[in-house]
């Protein structure tokens, strides 16, 4: 069962990393040849980070609260700690503060013209959970078979791990993306932890679903990053997307994510035959 309590995610998150560095790559001699501990020891953590013992400790037992920036940048140092790990550290000493924003359900109108705008590519506004909020003509084709589910907001975290016949069929890369869609959910449940619609996402996944259990205790975490998306619509067949996501300043929490092809390649003709079928449809 997925967890959302502080100490708990923290105490995990820290171990997980921990284990996962031997001394040799910390650049420490390892003494003695029976270790007890699978990766570094908390005092050589402690060490690495220029902290006491005791006070690496508590921080792993889930003690973040008042750590400073320095400290935590001296953790994530001393864990070798990527940009989204070093992020969702800070998140989750930072997240004791009562005061969160909830991730947004609804769209501006004007938003929603800003998409009708772009005619060319699909283009969707999403939040940090993976619920699909809002979108063009031509996304609204594309994500056809996420859109199917009759729930409001879709949601493609839920398409993915409750439907999974269906989105191994239309995602090319289905392994690929179900796991960046688990990284970056833990990613946001770190940022946002007191989100109710979140808590209750990662619980229905986590008992519904075995692969996303797995996903989930790995406490990997990912930033949402531009990319190559690849799927396999039932109309047009195969679809080759670059994707460029950008978040939405006057909207914290909301990101529009846009679809497009290089022009004279096969998915930018088939998205121009997606164009003529979507006109055909029903809004």
């Amino acid at each position: 069962m997925a967890t959302m309590d502080p100490r708990a995610d923290i105490r995990e998150f820290l171990s997980s990393r921990r284990a996962r560095i031997t001394p040799e790559q910390a650049g420490l001699t390892a003494y003695g040849g029976n270790r007890r501990v699978k990766g570094l020891r908390r005092e050589e953590v402690a060490l690495l980070a220029g902290v006491s013992v005791d006070y690496y400790v508590r921080m792993e037992r889930g003690g973040l609260a008042g750590a400073s920036d320095g400290v935590l940048e001296a953790l994530a140092s001393a864990l070798q700690l990527d940009e989204a790990e070093r992020q969702h550290l800070f998140h989750l000493a930072r997240r004791s503060s009562p005061r969160r924003r909830r991730s947004p359900v609804t769209v501006r109108s004007t938003l929603q013209q800003v998409l009708d705008a772009i005619s060319d590519a699909p283009a969707l506004i999403g939040n940090g959970r993976y619920d699909v909020l809002a979108t063009n003509h031509l996304a609204r084709a594309l994500y056809a078979p996420v859109l199917a589910d009759p729930r409001r907001p879709a949601n493609t975290a839920r398409f993915l791990y409750l439907d999974p016949e269906t989105a191994r069929e239309f995602f090319v890369d289905y392994d690929q993306v179900a796991s960046a869609v688990a990284t970056k959910l833990r990613m946001e449940a770190g940022r946002n932890p007191h989100d109710e619609e979140l808590i209750a996402l990662i619980g229905e996944l986590s008992t519904c679903s075995e692969p996303f259990r797995r996903r989930w205790a790995s406490q990997d975490v990912r930033l949402h990053r531009s990319g190559r998306k690849r799927v396999r619509h039932p109309i047009v067949g195969q679809l080759d997307l670059d994707v460029e996501p950008w978040e939405l300043a006057a909207e914290p929490g909301l990101h529009l994510n846009v679809h497009t092809a290089p022009a004279g390649t096969p998915t930018a003709d088939k998205l121009a035959l997606l164009a003529s079928w979507a006109a055909t449809r029903p809004a």
